[in-house]
């Protein structure tokens, strides 16, 4: 390695090939102009070179070295006998070593200018959109050599600081997509090769080749050089020396230990994906054990999202192992330690004795385990994990080269498992536009032709994974079309229930799941019985006057039955006149007539305007309209009432004596004696 350093006379000299005891230097991170105005080797032997656009660099570069105490530098243009084969070979193995040593790396942006010359470090606005756009974020080799460096300072055409990696590192991550942890030193052995070519994507070389030559400090690989072999051969070349570099590491044993394949009818989440991804992998945090939660209802699809986020852990890095724990129950926890500890060939596990959970925690918790992630799935039952001695909490392994995700249906367990709510992840239904691509999975264009039924079966199924997955495999199973399976879901509460309930293949699912009631059915059950349990208690309170405690339990009745039923179900129909008349008892009578017609309107529609739970709603409308003094407009209501009542119930019935009444009522407040007392006559005559 050479180094040029700078004489008193402000010429620049460069030194014997030093191998041993190197000085501290300096050293320059650029991007090259046209090659005839960069200074080379031999201009600086020669003492040439300074009429070049590229000695303004160099002098840039001896005049900062000089200001932060360095005596030598060095510049790639110039420091490196190109015309030897074997000094460009070792350069270019070398490269990245060389910036790592180095106690500075200066940037010189020669597409980002300022002419202020008064202030140390430049306002960030007067630089930054150049700095997003400068073409050294887009070249070959200045990824090594923003990474490899300890100390990386970027200054402006002018000579002018702007700021140093530090400083700069969370602009830099926008403009690169390189984690900070890499900028900041992680080892690079801590990121998966996948990922690390990542990093390079879109960056361009001038020699097709340097694209995979630029690449070998990044992945801690050498080989031959050989301009003229084609980009393509030599990244074949690149690949297979860091296939060679995996395969003879014996401390990089990995394992996988997923119970199910990769679910290729796997749709959408991505944004739930990016999230899970740059949390749970064990690079991600280094200095703790990071833990996350996916909490959600039942069918909501965490397990498969957890299932898809360990195949990308594996392919970003293969490095890592991954374990997969079902909390389901006690005797799932022991038999998936057991396996993870037999994997790892822990002494002792296999006698009869054994304190299984206690082996593998101590395993995983060692430096030697490597990295890992523990996915922890259905642990949702709270007293299992936290709950008595000897929990599953118990036995969580501790490394900062461990992760551990957990799904649960539980926000109890989650908040307990994490400690913090940032660490959880809640999974809401799926998006129209991922159900209907998961619905069309399995099915042929003939069985989804209706486009409305498809989407109102969707939203039947509120949009959750495991419903529709169930769906299409019933509809596919039994050669229906969409609208046929629709009207057999809406047939009653049993049929939808029965529908949800059934048995269905699916090799991504456990078999203790296939053989117990499906999560599904089990959420609207749940669903069902509390919205019994919070009308009964609003009814109690609505008799016992607290009307104020009544209406909120019938808004939170109303609010859940139209999240679960729909706001066309004749049950939530019920709660949304229950609200009404609460509203009435307490003197709120706009609200209770604006809820009275949205009511009445819907009851006509699903209904029928003949049907008798149709005819209380006109007769409710009526009296509130009444309550309100709207004479004219109570007495057609009423009128309209008693008309439709006396076809359809008859003139005897008790329920059209009631309207009868009621009429007679309004007409003797508007003042129409003769009329009410004609009214309260006929009613009497008729009961």
């Amino acid at each position: 390695m050479r180094l040029l350093k700078r004489q008193g006379d402000g010429s620049v000299t460069l030194t014997k090939d030093l191998t041993d005891n190197l000085p501290p230097y300096a050293i320059l991170s650029h991007t090259w102009g046209d090659d005839d105005q960069e200074v080379t080797f031999d201009d600086v032997t020669r003492g040439l070179g300074q009429h070049k656009d590229g000695y303004r660099k160099i002098e840039f570069c001896a005049k900062q070295a000089s200001a932060d105490g360095l005596q030598h530098f060095w510049v790639d243009s110039c420091c490196i006998n190109k015309s030897s084969s074997a000094e460009l070979q070792e350069a270019i193995t070398s490269m990245f070593r060389w910036y790592q040593n180095a106690s500075k790396c200066y940037v010189y942006l020669s597409d980002v200018s300022n002419d202020n010359k008064q202030m140390n470090e430049l306002p960030r606005l007067s630089w930054e959109p150049a700095f997003r756009k400068s073409r050294w974020f887009t070249r070959g080799w200045t990824l090594q050599e923003l990474i490899a460096p300890r100390c990386v300072e970027f200054f402006s055409v002018e000579g002018q600081k702007i700021g140093n990696k530090t400083s700069l590192e969370h602009l830099v991550y926008e403009i690169t997509g390189i984690p900070i942890n890499a900028l900041r030193g992680r080892p690079l052995s801590e990121f998966g090769i996948n990922e690390r070519m990542l990093w390079s994507r879109g960056r361009e070389t001038k020699r097709k080749e340097d694209k995979a030559y630029s690449l070998l400090g990044i992945f801690g690989v050498s080989t031959y050089v050989s301009y003229g072999e084609g980009e393509e051969h030599a990244m074949n070349r690149l690949r297979e020396e860091i296939d060679k570099c995996l395969r003879f590491r014996p401390d990089q044993k990995t394992h996988f230990m997923v119970p199910f394949g990769r679910n290729e009818g796997f749709v959408g989440r991505d944004h739930i994906l990016q999230q899970l991804l740059t949390r749970i992998p064990p690079s991600a945090n280094k200095d703790d054990c990071q833990r996350m939660a996916i909490e959600g209802l039942g069918g909501v699809g965490k397990t498969q999202i957890a299932l898809e986020a360990a195949y990308r852990v594996r392919d970003m890095d293969p490095h890592c192992s991954v374990f997969w724990v079902p909390a389901i129950n006690a005797a799932s926890l022991e038999n998936s330690y057991r396996e993870i500890g037999q994997k790892l060939q822990v002494q002792g596990i296999n006698k009869d004795n054994a304190d299984v959970k206690t082996l593998v925690k101590l395993a995983l918790s060692q430096e030697n385990a490597g990295k890992w992630l523990l996915i922890i799935d259905n642990a949702d039952d709270l007293k299992l994990l936290f709950g008595v001695p000897q929990s599953l909490s118990d036995y969580l392994p501790i490394s900062r080269n461990g992760s551990i995700l957990l799904t649960t249906r539980d926000h109890r367990t989650a908040f307990t498992f994490t400690n913090r709510q940032a660490d959880i992840i809640t999974i809401i239904e799926m998006s129209e536009a991922e159900a209907l691509a998961m619905l069309q999975n399995d099915l042929s264009e003939s069985q989804v032709q209706s486009k409305q039924d498809t989407k109102r079966l969707l939203k039947a199924l509120a949009y959750l994974p495991l419903a529709i997955k169930q769906a299409s495999a019933y509809i596919a199973t039994e050669q229906l079309s969409i609208s046929e399976y629709l009207n057999l879901y809406r047939t009653s509460d049993a049929d939808m229930i029965g529908l949800l309930s059934e048995h269905f293949e699916d090799q991504h699912r456990y078999q203790e799941a296939k053989r117990t009631q499906n999560p599904i059915a089990t959420t609207w059950l749940i669903s069902f019985n509390q919205i019994t349990d919070m009308n009964n208690l609003a009814v109690v309170l609505d008799n016992q006057g607290k009307y104020d405690e009544a209406e909120q339990m019938h808004r939170q009745t109303l609010e859940l039955k139209e999240k679960v039923l729909g706001r066309e179900h004749p049950d939530t129909l019920a709660s949304m006149n229950n609200l009404a008349l609460i509203w009435d008892s307490q003197g709120k009578y706009d609200e209770a007539e604006q809820m009275h017609r949205q009511t009445l309107e819907l009851k006509e529609k699903v209904l029928g305007r003949e049907h008798p739970s149709t005819l209380r709603s006109m007769n409710n409308l009526a009296l509130v309209l009444d309550s309100q003094g709207k004479y004219d407009e109570a007495e057609q209501m009423h009128r309209q009432t008693l008309e439709l009542k006396e076809k359809v119930l008859g003139r005897k019935h008790p329920d059209t004596l009631v309207s009868m009444n009621n009429l007679g009522l309004v007409l003797k407040s508007q003042g129409k004696y003769d009329e009410a007392e004609q009214m309260h006559q006929q009613a009497l005559a008729s009961s």
